[in-house]
C-alpha cells in the first residue's frame, strides 16, 4: 500500500514534469550548439593569428562559420585553443603549407568545415513545434498537480466551474445541538430535514419542498451555521459557495457557475445548497445605464435554475444575507425563496444556551451564567464564543487550569473596551477628572428609576482609548424602551460632564463618547420613535441597513431639519441640567465615592451602592 502511494505522489508531483522538460532542453541545447561544454576558448585577432603561425608555433587550423579555431604551442610548454575572425586572405592557404609546426609531421593539419543546412521543415519544428509542445506539457502537468491536491488536501473537492465546496454527508458533524439561541430559526428548518428523511408523507398530500429558505439577520449569529446544521441533521451533501465567487470579470462566466452548480446539485439530489452573501449577485436591478450586466446576467440565471427544478426531487436552497433590503422583488417571491428565516440576536436566555454551548469545550468551575448572559446584552453568537475563548486565554495567563467567572467578566470588558493599559501614566489631577467623571455617571443613574444598576466602575485605561467606563446592566430582558427610559440614559450619559462641570469647575476631551451617544438617541426620539411634542407620530428620519449598524438619511425639508436639531438640543439641554441638579444636591457620596475609587481604580456596583445607601439613609433620618 505504501508503494502504490508513492507512486500516486510521484505521478502527480509538479516538479517531475519540470525535470524532464528542463532535460529535454538540455538535450537539445546539446544538439543545436554542439561546442556547448567545451574548454576555454580565448578570443584573439587576426594580426596574432598570422604571427603565431610564422613563429611556428601553431599545431592545427579550422575553418569553420567564417571562424578560425587554432591552437598553438607556447613558450612555457602549454597548448591553447584560439579564436579568431576569418579574413578574405588569398595568402593563407600557402602561408600555412609553407610555415613550420611543433607536429611530429612538422606542418600544419588544417581543415575547412562546411557547415551542413538544415531543411526549412526541420527548422520550424525546432525553432515553433517543439518549444510550444515542451511548454504544453509542462503547464499541464502542473495544472493536473494543482487539481489534485486541490481534492486531496481537505474535506472537499472542486467540481466543474462552479467554485463550489461538496462536503460530503460523511463530512459534516455539525447538528442542531451545536446551535444555540436560534429556536424559532430551528423550528422552521426541522420542517426541511424532515421533508429531506421522509418525502414520502409529504408527497401523498401533494405538498413540495419549499425551493429555498433565506436567513436573514445580522453578522455573527449563525446563518452559516445553521444551514451546515441543517446539511448535517439530513445527512446529505451539502454546497457551498460565496455570491461573490459568482462575480466574474467576463460576462457570462458567472451564469456558467450558476448553471454547473445546479447540474451537479440534481445529480447528488438530494442536497442542500448554501450560498452565503447572496446580496453580491442578487441585488436589485435598475434600468440605469450603470447596472453591471454580469451580475445581472448571473443573477437571471439563478431565478431560472430556481423555477427549473422539481421542488420534490430534494434539491434545497438556502441563501444568507446581512442586507435583505436590498435585494431583487423576483428573487424573493413564491416559488424561489418561500421562507424568510430570522437570525436575530439573541435574548438573555439564548445567550446562557449559547455559552453553554461554548463552554462545554472549556475545562471551567462553576459558572454564574446569568451574571455573564445580562452583561453581553446585545452580543451575537460569535462574540459570545469570542469572549469564552479570551476567558480561556486569560485562565492560562493567570495560571490556572479552569475558567471562573471572574475570567468571563473580565473577557467581556476586554472585548467590549479592549485590554487593560496599566503601563499608562496619568497624573494624579487627570485621575482625579476622571474619577468624578465616571461617578458622576454612576450617581446619576443610581439617583434615577427606569434606569439600570451600576455593575461596575472603573478607571483603568482600556487600548480602545476609554480613560475610564461604568457599566450599567439590566436586570432582566428590555424589548421595549419608554420614553422616561431613553431620556434617564441621557441624563446618564451627561452625567460625566456634569460632574466635572461641578467638581471640578473645568470641561474635558473625555466628554466626546457621551455626547455622540447622547445626540443619536435624543435625534431617534424625535425622528423616529415620535417621542416629541411638536411633531408627534411624524416619521423624519429612514434606516437602511439595519443588520449593519443602521445608516440613517432625513425624510423632511431644510426647515424642517433645522427645526428637528433646536429640538434635539432642547432635550439634551433638559438632560444636562437635570444631571447637574442630581450632583449638586449629592456632593458628599460624589467625594467619598470619588476618593475610594482613586485609591481602588476598579470598584463594583455594590460597593458604589452601599456608599449611596450609607447617605441616602443618613438622610432620611435627618
Amino acid at each position: 500500500m505504501k508503494k502504490t502511494n508513492t507512486q500516486n505522489q510521484k505521478k502527480t508531483n509538479p516538479y517531475y514534469g519540470l525535470l524532464w522538460g528542463f532535460l529535454l532542453v538540455l538535450f537539445l541545447n546539446g544538439l543545436i550548439f554542439p561546442k556547448f561544454g567545451r574548454g576555454r576558448i580565448i578570443e584573439t585577432d587576426y594580426g596574432t593569428f598570422v604571427g603565431k603561425v610564422d613563429s611556428g608555433k601553431v599545431k592545427d587550423v579550422m575553418i569553420k562559420s567564417s571562424h578560425i579555431y587554432f591552437t598553438a604551442k607556447e613558450t612555457d610548454g602549454k597548448t591553447i585553443t584560439y579564436q579568431t575572425g576569418e579574413i578574405n586572405d588569398p595568402k593563407l592557404v600557402d602561408r600555412l603549407l609553407s610555415a613550420k609546426s611543433p607536429n611530429k609531421s612538422g606542418k600544419i593539419s588544417f581543415n575547412e568545415i562546411i557547415p551542413q543546412e538544415n531543411s526549412p521543415l526541420l527548422n520550424f519544428l525546432l525553432m515553433w513545434i517543439l518549444p510550444g509542445i515542451i511548454f504544453y506539457l509542462i503547464w499541464r502537468q502542473a495544472a493536473r498537480s494543482i487539481r489534485s491536491r486541490m481534492g486531496d488536501g481537505g474535506n472537499f473537492m472542486s467540481f466543474g466551474n462552479g467554485g463550489a465546496k461538496i462536503y460530503a454527508d460523511a463530512d459534516i458533524k455539525t447538528t442542531f445541538a451545536d446551535v444555540a439561541g436560534q429556536d424559532e430559526a430551528k423550528d422552521t428548518l426541522k420542517e426541511i430535514v424532515d421533508f429531506l428523511h421522509n418525502p414520502r408523507k409529504y408527497v401523498e398530500i401533494g405538498a413540495s419542498l419549499p425551493k429555498g429558505a433565506l436567513l436573514v439577520g445580522p453578522p455573527g449569529t449563525g446563518k452559516t451555521l445553521i444551514a451546515r446544521a441543517v446539511a448535517g441533521e439530513a445527512k446529505v451533501p451539502f454546497f457551498a459557495i460565496s455570491g461573490s465567487e459568482f462575480v466574474q470579470m467576463f460576462v457570462g462566466m458567472g451564469a456558467a457557475k450558476v448553471r454547473d452548480l445546479f447540474k451537479q446539485a440534481n445529480e447528488k439530489a438530494p442536497c442542500i445548497i448554501f450560498i452565503d452573501e447572496i446580496d453580491a449577485i442578487g441585488k436589485r436591478r435598475d434600468s440605469g445605464f450603470s447596472s453591471n450586466d454580469e451580475r445581472e446576467q448571473t443573477l437571471n440565471q439563478l431565478l431560472t435554475e430556481m423555477d427549473g427544478f422539481d421542488g420534490k426531487r430534494g434539491v434545497v436552497i438556502l441563501a444568507a444575507t446581512n442586507r435583505p433590503e436590498t435585494l431583487d422583488k423576483a428573487l424573493l417571491r413564491p416559488g424561489r425563496f418561500d421562507r424568510r428565516i430570522q437570525m436575530e440576536l439573541p435574548d438573555l436566555e439564548g445567550r446562557k444556551a449559547i455559552l453553554k454551548v461554548h463552554l462545554a469545550n472549556v475545562r471551567h468551575e462553576e459558572i454564574d451564567l446569568d451574571i455573564v448572559a445580562r452583561a453581553t446584552a446585545g452580543s451575537s453568537g460569535a462574540e459570545l464564543a469570542n469572549i469564552v475563548n479570551e476567558a480561556a486565554l486569560r485562565a492560562v495567563r493567570m495560571g490556572r487550569k479552569r475558567v471562573t467567572t471572574s475570567d468571563l467578566e473580565e473577557s467581556v470588558e476586554t472585548v467590549i473596551a479592549g485590554a487593560q493599559k496599566k503601563n499608562k501614566v496619568i497624573s494624579a489631577d487627570e485621575k482625579k477628572i476622571i474619577a468624578y467623571h465616571e461617578i458622576g455617571h454612576a450617581l446619576v443613574a443610581a439617583m434615577q428609576t427606569n434606569s439600570a444598576p451600576v455593575h461596575k466602575i472603573t478607571i483603568i485605561p482600556r487600548t480602545s482609548g476609554a480613560l475610564g467606563y461604568t457599566m450599567q446592566v439590566d436586570e432582566g430582558e428590555q424589548v421595549l424602551l419608554s420614553k422616561e427610559n431613553i431620556f434617564n440614559r441621557i441624563v446618564t450619559l451627561t452625567g460625566g460632564r456634569a460632574a466635572e462641570e461641578t467638581v471640578m469647575n473645568t470641561v474635558t476631551t473625555g466628554a466626546s463618547n457621551d455626547i455622540e451617544q447622547a445626540t443619536k438617541l435624543a435625534r431617534a426620539m424625535v425622528t423616529r420613535y415620535g417621542m416629541s411634542n411638536q411633531y408627534d407620530m411624524m416619521a423624519l428620519e429612514t434606516v437602511s441597513n439595519a443588520y449593519l449598524g443602521g445608516d440613517s438619511s432625513l425624510t423632511c425639508s431644510a426647515d424642517t431639519a433645522a427645526e428637528i436639531d433646536r429640538e434635539v438640543l432642547k432635550l439634551i439641554k433638559k438632560a444636562h441640567q437635570k444631571a447637574k441638579e442630581i450632583i449638586t444636591g449629592n456632593m458628599t457620596i460624589m467625594h467619598e465615592a470619588a476618593g475610594f475609587l482613586i485609591e481602588k481604580e476598579t470598584i463594583t456596583g455594590d460597593e458604589f451602592m452601599q456608599i449611596v445607601r450609607k447617605h441616602t439613609n443618613a438622610k432620611k433620618l435627618q
